[in-house]
């Protein structure tokens, strides 16, 4: 990937230098260049003002070995059996429904592998009215309506999923089936939605695929009425957010006006393992919680292992949120490499149980859905103000965080509680997303370290809250015996509201921390890779998790 000051001029130096332009990138002013060896030793010292990066291979959880395919199965049973998930009432969503809200009216893209929305459920909303207004595959440049089928579509192969993650992490959204007990297995049932394939059929694609796909919805936004993006995927971090070029292009997205859900990932339970696009301080990050199988028993509630943890290299604060993603049920044909693989996971042929950051944000996704229903006029950072200022944190018996900010944000994702918040102006304060588009400005947050490796939030211990009652954190996960789901806590305005200062890089000046926020050793990359050279990395995101 070649950037430049516009998409001209990165063709005209890979031109130059011999190499061959493959696609262009103008999201973020670049192109995807095949270039030799020489060639791009060429490009590299050449005259020309330009970044090179990989373009860096992303997956999904479990990803699939490039091996055979299998063969597809069990699509044809029709018979009718939609288990119960207990997910939108662990979260507030249930308690909507009665009110009127449901999604109506507001289109959510998602962007993963193929999505097998004909599946009943996904293809039609609560009046069993067609709800996919658009398809797009970024990896082969095609784009299908489905209000009005055109020619040179081929409808027949986008309307299958051999894989299985992006019909999961759909249904966990927006399905409208009612389940065997009476509630809708979807948070938001009557959202549009708009499929944008990025990831092959083993579950993996390229930065370049993600970042057409990302152009793309930015383009659409408004035929569409594309209001939120769901990103369930995550690859480590290799340099600061806004050097990288997925991050770049999530950003831009953001500026307009888009609403970005993005996983944390599924690397936790360290500190600093949060990947990208989730470590945009802009975007809302979504961590994992798993009700140990006792919905109804909120006290043995617990953050998942594999959940990603912050803070980012940059001291940001991440996840924002956390979200049920345990044993998850939603919808997967039996045929899919997923269902295949982890059999013993299904429920009948169209239903899966699965974890991962990828479904919490499936949850937080739909939980925007309604929120955005109720309030349209909200902007991204509105949103993400209401979601973490009616959030609910994890709180030990003894009134102390169960859960370090850095493992559980601002806590567990309450969509009734956030459709009738008033907040305002709580969410990515200091920040300034058109001057970190541009390049001008980056920021940090808070976060540091102290001398015993313990992490913790500068300016809060003024607030009355000592680094020990879960501000800080240092061994991993800090499991408590047991807690409940506050309904908030005074610090919680402190802590997200001020949470962005500005680095300066005019004039090519070397970027630095001001002196009361200086950068602490522990905060170097952990592979020892130099963050102002991306060439040559490859990534990988949400590997596949036991349930929890």
């Amino acid at each position: 990937i070649v950037q430049a000051e516009g998409t001209s001029e990165a063709r005209a130096e890979v031109e130059a230098a011999g190499g061959q332009v493959a696609r262009e990138l103008p999201i973020i002013d670049a192109v995807v260049a095949e270039l030799t060896q020489d060639q791009l030793e060429r490009l590299r010292t050449g005259p020309g003002e330009i970044r090179i990066s990989a373009n860096h291979e992303v997956a999904v959880a479990g990803r699939k070995p490039k091996e055979p395919k299998p063969t597809p199965g069990g699509d044809d049973d029709d018979t009718e059996f939609i288990p119960d998930t207990v997910v939108p009432r662990l979260v507030g969503a249930s308690e909507l429904w009665s009110e009127g809200f449901t999604g109506d009216g507001v289109t959510v893209a998602v962007l993963d592998t193929l999505i097998k929305f004909q599946t009943a459920g996904l293809q039609e909303d609560t009046a069993l009215s067609d709800r996919v207004l658009g398809y797009h595959d970024s990896m082969s440049g095609m784009t299908c309506n489905f209000t009005k089928r055109r020619p040179g579509c081929d409808y027949e192969k986008i309307l299958g999923d051999e894989y299985g993650h992006g019909t999961h992490v759909t249904g966990i959204a927006i399905n409208s089936r009612v389940t065997e007990f009476g509630h809708y297995a979807g948070i938001a049932p009557d959202a549009d939605l708009v499929v944008v394939r990025a990831l092959g059929d083993d579950g993996s694609g390229t930065y370049a695929d993600v970042i057409k796909g990302i152009d793309w919805v930015v383009a659409n936004k408004e035929r569409f009425g594309i209001r939120i993006l769901n990103l369930s995927l995550s690859a480590p971090a290799q340099s600061h957010y806004w050097d990288d070029p997925l991050n770049q292009a999530v950003m831009a997205a953001w500026r307009a006006g888009i609403v970005i859900v993005a996983s944390a990932g599924n690397t936790g339970p360290d500190p600093m393992t949060v990947g990208v696009p989730g470590n945009v301080p802009y975007v809302i990050t979504v961590g994992a919680m798993s009700d140990a199988v006792t919905p109804e028993a909120p006290t043995d509630d617990f953050l998942t292992s594999f959940s990603a943890a912050g803070p980012t290299v940059e001291g940001f604060v991440k996840p924002e949120l956390i979200a049920p993603g345990g044993h998850v049920i939603s919808t997967m044909q039996a045929g899919t490499y997923l269902a295949i693989a982890h059999e013993e996971y299904r429920v009948g042929n169209k239903y899966f149980q699965m974890s991962g950051t990828s479904q919490a944000a499936g949850v937080v996704t739909g939980v925007a859905a309604l929120l955005l229903q109720a309030e349209p006029w909200l902007t991204p950072d509105d949103v993400k103000c209401r979601l973490m200022a009616s959030a609910r944190p994890a709180v030990g018996l003894d009134g102390l965080l169960a859960y370090s900010v850095f493992q559980q944000g601002a806590g567990m994702v309450d969509a009734y509680r956030a459709v009738h918040s008033d907040a305002s102006g709580c969410a990515n304060q200091g920040l300034d997303v058109d001057l970190d588009v541009e390049g001008d400005v980056h920021f940090g947050g808070r976060a540091d370290r102290d001398k015993t490796g313990a992490y913790f939030l500068r300016g809060i211990e003024g607030d009355g809250l000592a680094w020990s009652n879960g501000l800080a954190w240092s061994n991993g996960l800090a499991w408590s015996d047991a807690f409940v789901w506050s309904n908030g806590l005074a610090w919680s305005n402190a802590f997200f509201r001020s949470d962005g200062f500005a680095w300066s890089n005019a004039n090519g000046a070397a970027l630095a921390w001001s002196d009361a926020f200086a950068w602490s050793n522990a905060f170097a990359w952990s592979n020892g890779f130099a963050p102002s050279d991306l060439y040559g990395v490859t990534m990988s995101s949400n590997v596949w998790v036991e349930q929890e």
